[in-house]
């Protein structure tokens, strides 16, 4: 129960997609965490792919960098973040935190996450059905999200009907906001959504 580290048995990750490896535990006054590490062991190989001491955060293992995070603010979260899943990432990570007690004793706990990348059917990104419309007051914020269904990566760009049905391209985003609407505001706006 103390100093225990929570996580799940088994993660699947999408190829390409981002995943967390979740590794949480309630801090404690009494014990100071020392080091953090996660490993990955495949094909009977173990390696250090991230370590947290005093002396900040390391990503060792090449082919993680600038792909691997642990949440920096938020005590007692270990959780590992990789983005841009990769086929070879598949594998069993291993998450190790070391805590120095008031009385310099060390303490270790470990925890291990499967982790199985899958590549999922590409698929076209399907919007899903959007409010009729709105009326608001001039003054007023708000914004029209567009969500669509598929593979990821999917990107997003808002248009506005102009004259003679022409399509003014307004911004690229999910989401398309204004802080203040002007009565020039008013019309028909629609959204793309795009992936491979």
């Amino acid at each position: 129960a103390f100093l225990d580290l929570s996580s799940v048995h088994q993660v699947t990750g999408t190829w390409m997609a981002s995943t967390t490896l979740p590794c949480t535990y309630v801090p404690t006054e009494d014990f100071t965490q020392q080091t953090l590490s996660w490993s990955v062991e495949q094909d009977s190989s173990t390696s250090t792919i991230f370590r947290r001491d005093n002396t900040g955060d390391h990503v060792l293992l090449s082919k993680f960098r600038g792909r691997v995070s642990v949440p920096k603010h938020n005590p007692g979260d270990a959780s590992l973040l990789i983005q841009n899943l990769e086929m070879p990432d598949s594998g069993h990570y291993t998450c190790q935190i070391i805590w120095r007690s008031r009385d310099d004793r060390l303490i270790t706990r470990e925890v291990t996450t499967i982790v199985k990348v899958v590549k999922v059917a590409a698929t076209k990104p399907i919007i899903r059905a959007a409010e009729p419309g709105l009326t608001l007051p001039a003054g007023a914020s708000t914004s029209l999200s567009c969500e669509a269904g598929g593979s990821p990566p999917i990107s997003y760009r808002w248009f506005r009907r102009g004259p003679a049905g022409t399509a003014e391209p307004l911004s690229s985003g999910a989401e398309l906001a204004w802080p203040s609407l002007r009565p020039s505001d008013s019309g028909t706006y629609f959204c793309e959504a795009h992936n491979r």
